[in-house]
């Protein structure tokens, strides 16, 4: 754990720092399709089973 003792993190590297924002905004991304996703499946059962 990090400032246990005070002492303080480790500098990253630009290269971490890319990968690290890379990460975050793939995360961001499939978060928000996921939520879409949930949002709208409730019309898209109730679309199909309107067609069957």
């Amino acid at each position: 754990m990090f400032g246990l003792f005070g002492e303080p993190p480790p500098t990253l590297s630009a290269a971490e720092i890319k990968k690290q924002e890379k990460e975050a905004c793939s995360t961001i991304q499939s978060v928000l399709i996921g939520s879409a996703l949930l949002y709208l499946s409730p019309f898209a059962v109730d679309a199909m089973i309107k067609l069957l």
